[in-house]
């Protein structure tokens, strides 16, 4: 049987930004020491029911770094023991650049060999409306560290059209990106959801309108392109070699298990998720989310890729090429310019990513 991914949400955030929606509560020594056991008897669990190696890890959030390094290393162990890697696995652990100290040295002994670094924004001043609580400076030195302890395999994330946000201050940010010399670059436009504090104040805040979003965002793919990061996904970039192979699942429209408040599932043809409550989590209940893996469903996902929809993938997930009817109602974007059709499938433009939602729907009709 195929290997299968695995996500594990951490739910702890020293402060909650104001624009983040993702579930998280406030971080105690004692919460994360309950969190962790109760993770560990939930890998137990499901390592013996799914009983499938793991070749992707990841630690998601809430700020996984805040827990420490022994609690992520325990976890780590217990995929281990439990469900099994596969050979060179990917484990990816998120990390915030803030005071904490980190023991980037023990994460790298312990088989991590994958950071993502919330860096948001190279420009202090950004840094401060975000309501994040690093500087560029203390950024800096959390990718010298993790560089230090043998990481070859760094992601930063950016975000775009935050308030404030200039061209100008867009293109130091990919600047420092570059210059650091990570491997991946994850570049997100920013998105008021409800229920965040943002939302609360959307019509006071300093951002861009739609069309200066699409200009933000395709500056940033073209700056990215120049700097040598290819777009792999939409909002995602890297060097030859580095695409995040846990987030592919999801693209690829595989199997994964989700462990932990709020964490989403996809095994043996089922979704199902934990709500976002730690009583429900630590009594095992989840919540069924239907069918998973239609036809339509990997079309959706395939699309947001920027290798699209392949007749390759295709054939060998269904047995059969991929409809006409799909790329008919996919012609009249390629007239202009959103997507391009050809032998090997249907694939998405930069410009096409930026209204991919509605090009899809309507591919699927």
């Amino acid at each position: 049987m195929n290997s299968i991914g695995v996500y594990i949400h951490i739910p702890f955030c020293r402060r909650k930004c104001p624009y983040c929606d993702f579930y998280s509560i406030g971080y105690s020594a004692e919460k994360a020491d309950i969190y962790t056991e109760k993770v560990c008897s939930s890998i137990r669990y499901f390592g013996e029911s799914i009983r499938r190696n793991a070749d992707t890890l990841y630690f998601g959030g809430g700020t996984p770094s805040i827990i420490g390094a022994d609690r992520l290393c325990k976890m780590v162990n217990e995929i281990k023991e439990n469900f099994g890697f596969s050979n060179n696995p990917e484990i990816t652990v998120e990390v915030n650049p803030e005071k904490e100290s980190i023991d980037f040295d023990k994460m790298r002994k312990n088989g991590i060999n994958r950071i993502s670094i919330g860096l948001q924004s190279a420009n202090d001043s950004e840094l401060k409306i975000l309501g994040r609580l690093h500087n560029v400076k203390q950024a800096e030195l959390c990718i010298d560290r993790a560089k230090s302890a043998g990481f070859e395999n760094i992601s930063l994330d950016l975000m775009t059209s935050t308030p404030t946000q200039t061209k100008y201050s867009l293109e130091k940010s990919i600047e420092f990106c570059a210059k650091k010399d990570v491997q991946h670059i994850s570049a997100y436009i920013l998105k008021i959801e409800q229920g965040t504090p943002y939302y609360n104040i959307r019509e006071t805040l300093d951002i861009c309108d739609e069309d200066e979003q699409a200009e933000m965002y395709l500056f940033t793919v073209e700056k990215l392109k120049e700097y040598g990061y290819h777009q792999y996904e939409i909002s995602n970039f890297c060097k030859s070699g580095f695409e995040s192979k846990h987030n592919l699942k999801y693209w690829h429209d595989e199997e994964y298990i989700g462990i932990g408040t709020s964490a989403h599932s996809f095994v043996n043809g089922k979704r199902f998720y934990f709500p976002r409550s730690f009583e429900d989590f630590y009594n095992l209940k989840t919540v069924s989310d239907g069918e998973g893996g239609s036809k339509e469903e990997f079309i959706m996902l395939a699309l947001r890729l920027s290798e699209g929809l392949t007749e390759k993938r295709y054939k060998n997930r269904f047995g059969e090429s991929i409809p006409e009817v799909y790329k008919n109602n996919a012609a009249k974007f390629a007239k202009h310019g959103f997507l391009e059709i050809n032998s090997d499938g249907i694939r998405l433009m930069p410009k096409g990513f930026l209204v991919s939602n509605y090009i899809i729907s309507e591919i699927l009709g």
